[in-house]
């Protein structure tokens, strides 16, 4: 783990998040974690999604960088661009559609943590299989 909750008390941690969302081209990948909140950094492919899903004790709040798509959240649909950002409250149904020619881009701040530490995914697929097989897991403190 890279926060807090591992024992070490890292310095300031910055990012140019736009920039280091667009050059991701993995489904989703961990950018750092810490004993309170996750930053995930996700690229929807052209006629991808994230999928329907739930959180149960995890708010999530999300910020598009490029592409377009359509947030479906609590039976409520609204499309979402650059510099949209969204909040799905912990146990809201929720899922990301991408309706563009062009990957969606987006960063997710996940409170508490979601997802393993320094977790990547190339696919949806792939991250469909590493959480069936318990291996994507949140770090506990």
């Amino acid at each position: 783990m890279t926060g807090a909750a591992s024992g070490y008390v890292p310095g300031m941690e910055h990012f140019t998040i736009a920039t280091v969302a667009e050059k991701s081209p993995d489904f989703r990948r961990v950018q750092w974690t810490g004993e309170h909140t996750q930053l995930v950094i996700m690229t929807i492919p052209p006629g991808g999604e994230i999928g329907e899903e739930v959180h149960e004790g995890t708010d999530q709040i999300l910020t598009f960088v490029s592409g377009t798509g359509e947030a479906r959240v609590g039976g409520e649909k609204k499309e979402v661009t650059q510099g949209d950002l969204v909040v799905v409250p912990a146990g809201t149904k929720h899922n990301f559609v991408n309706t563009g020619p062009n990957p969606l881009v987006l960063y997710t701040v996940y409170g508490p943590p979601e997802h393993a530490d320094q977790a990547v995914h190339r696919t949806k697929e792939e991250a469909d299989a590493a959480e069936a097989a318990g291996k994507d897991e949140p770090p506990t403190s």
